[in-house]
């Protein structure tokens, strides 16, 4: 039976998830995407800052057809890196494209919630399914390679492709693999500043046009600048996996942000207004990751992409650009093979290596990162990519 008269469930309304419906559908192959938010509203904080790169997001966004459009949204300027260790001392600093220079970048940013809106007004009204909370996979019992899904508040169906893009605890991922995440030993404490360049001028001339990096002692500060003006704070530390429940701060009261400088001795003053010029509640977030080696024997209508499928910390920046060329591959496979077995061994076998090199680039940034010696590490990481480009 060919796919365009089989059911393609999609879980997880990420990047990976709507990029997945998108190009289907401009191959004329229809897919339905369930999401367990309420709404596209339920969640108004979508995160950070992506960098988009043209054999990743980019190149799934071309043939979703809103390459154009993308580059309409999209910041040059904010493919912009600063290293500076925690003396405020500045080690690296490459400057993106100036403003408004939309080719000037291959790489430009985006800020995660406007990707979000961009891939789902493309898709047709009915596309996601909202509310639609998984909670549990299975063979359907009457009918062969094909797929029984249970939803929260009772709704059962059963398609013939499962496609997992449900994140890190995914609820697909169990029929495949018993792989859970393990947790990285780093912790990231999240916040924001907002309006930077009227309320806080020395915050925006320290952090520039995108990201800056302050590093030393095993721990961190990281800094993004958004589209609307707003800088996002990772604060990093190797800590328990329970520290941010154990260790006694009350995130959300006056003195957070006190108990964080305190845990920053020695730190620059400049970079320790970053935490004093937090407006939002401090958010702590341990950080897991999968295998980096994961994989699994191929089951007939079912597979993952994303964070379900390779998991890794944020360190080697890829996690958007996987999800979507997963999607991209994924996509073109089904349309391509127009058979469920032979279009989801063709995608996995192409996913594989990709995600193990990412992971493991992952896994050793996130140690040169936390070194005692940072940022020492990182910046002949950076040097080693070469000189930054010209602009003119």
């Amino acid at each position: 039976m060919s796919f365009p008269h089989q059911t393609i469930a999609i879980i997880g309304a990420g990047p990976a998830g709507l990029s997945l419906a998108r190009i289907l559908a401009q191959n004329g192959i229809s897919s339905t995407i369930y999401e367990r938010d309420t709404s596209r509203n339920a969640r108004p904080d979508q995160g950070g800052i992506l960098d988009l790169r043209p054999d990743g997001g980019q190149h799934a966004l071309h043939l979703a057809g809103l390459h154009p459009a993308f580059r309409a949204l999209s910041r040059p300027e904010g493919d912009a890196t600063r290293i500076v260790d925690e003396h405020g001392v500045v080690h690296f600093d490459e400057a993106g494209p100036p403003a408004g220079e939309n080719g000037a970048s291959d790489k430009p940013e985006i800020d995660r919630g406007q990707l979000r809106d961009l891939l789902l007004d493309s898709l047709a009204p009915d596309t996601v399914k909202w509310g639609h909370a998984l909670v549990r996979v299975a063979p359907a019992p009457t009918e062969d390679h094909r797929w029984e899904l249970e939803f929260a508040h009772g709704v059962m169906t059963v398609v013939d492709l499962v496609v997992g893009a449900d994140g890190a605890w995914s609820r697909v991922r169990p029929v495949l693999s018993p792989a859970m995440p393990i947790y990285t030993g780093v912790t990231f404490v999240e916040f924001t500043l907002h309006d930077v360049d009227t309320h806080h001028p020395e915050v925006a001339t320290l952090v520039g046009s995108g990201t800056m990096f302050a590093m030393g002692g095993e721990k961190g500060l990281i800094a993004q600048r958004s589209g609307k003006g707003n800088v996002r704070v990772y604060f990093a530390l190797r800590v328990a996996q329970t520290w941010g429940s154990d260790c006694g701060i009350a995130w959300d009261g006056p003195g957070a942000a006190a108990a964080i400088e305190a845990l920053l001795p020695g730190w620059a003053d400049p970079l320790l207004a970053l935490v004093r010029g937090s407006d939002t509640a401090f958010i702590p977030r341990p950080l897991f990751a999968l295998p980096t080696d994961l994989e699994w024997a191929p089951r007939h209508g079912v597979t993952l992409v994303g964070d379900a499928a390779h998991l890794m910390s944020p360190f080697a920046g890829e996690g958007a650009n996987l999800a979507m060329r997963d999607a991209t591959d994924l996509a073109m496979a089904i349309v391509g093979e127009r058979d469920v077995r032979r279009a989801v061994e063709v995608y996995e076998a192409a996913m594989y290596g990709r995600a193990h090199e990412a992971a493991r680039e992952s896994e050793e940034n996130l140690e040169i990162c936390m070194a005692a010696d940072a940022p020492k590490g990182f910046v002949e990481v950076m040097k080693s990519h070469g000189p930054p480009p010209a602009h003119e």
